[in-house]
């Protein structure tokens, strides 16, 4: 299962590795990938993690993040 979130909050590349390295370690999620240009998120997961957990995982680390189509 794919969630895809977006954030316009990263200002450098160690940004995208911190929240990279936060989700891949949450329970479910199976790999994460940051487009720093875009701000999109993309979480592979297998149905376990919510959208709203991955937001508040996100928010765990100093970020805001939305789910496509949320505003």
């Amino acid at each position: 299962m794919q969630t895809v979130l977006r954030s316009n909050e990263f200002s450098c590349p160690s940004c995208v590795q911190k929240i990279e390295k936060h989700l891949d370690q949450q329970p479910g999620v199976n790999a994460t990938k940051v487009h720093f240009t875009t701000g999109r998120i993309v979480v592979d997961h297998d149905g376990t993690p919510t959208t709203d957990a991955l937001i508040a995982a996100i928010g765990e680390v100093g970020y805001t993040a939305t789910a496509r189509g949320r505003n």
